[in-house]
């Protein structure tokens, strides 16, 4: 088996991404520390072709030389906003017909195995603090909550892990599955 090289591959281009259908989907940043975190997610976003990503509260933002070491150019192809508040985002989100998903560890939470997202809806997935994960506030606000099933002895997953988790999981039930 011989592996593709990157002009096999039939990538297109930023303006050609810019253009294409996207993933019903947006991702909420709520207070992410860590510049590679941040710039991991921009490039999983990117492979996933969703719609946006918004940078909340002390979540650094583009352009940064540390966001784009993981980021590798995904920062151009992904639209992106800051928002101070993240409720003040997740109120605008709602108003605008997003269903506001927190991706955490909670009571009444359901399992990622068991959602069922539905190709006529919008939605606004929540991945908070490393440490704190999604804020009180924004919990208050939210629609439902996602948890990853986890079988080990940690109590949870990086955040870029579950971001890949989560995005892979609607990708391929909105659009692989559909």
């Amino acid at each position: 088996m011989r592996k593709l090289k990157t002009e096999e591959l039939g990538r297109v281009g930023i303006d050609d991404f810019k253009k294409q259908e996207k993933l019903p989907l947006v991702v909420i940043l709520d207070n992410v520390r860590s510049m590679h975190n941040i710039g991991s997610i921009f490039r999983t976003s990117d492979g996933f072709a969703i719609e946006k990503i918004y940078l909340c509260g002390i979540t650094a933002q583009p352009p940064h030389r540390e966001i784009e070491k993981t980021a590798l150019g995904a920062t151009q192809s992904i639209e992106w906003a800051y928002s101070a508040d993240v409720c003040d985002t997740i109120n605008e989100l709602k108003l605008d017909g997003y269903t506001i998903i927190a991706i955490e560890q909670a009571e009444n939470s359901t399992m990622l195995n068991n959602y069922d997202p539905n190709n006529s809806m919008k939605y606004a997935l929540i991945f908070g603090n490393e440490v704190n994960g999604v804020s009180d506030e924004a919990m208050n606000l939210i629609d439902t909550c996602l948890e990853i099933p986890q079988f080990g002895t940690k109590h949870s997953f990086n955040i870029v892990v579950s971001a890949g988790i989560v995005l892979w999981d609607f990708f391929a039930k909105l659009k692989l599955n559909s």
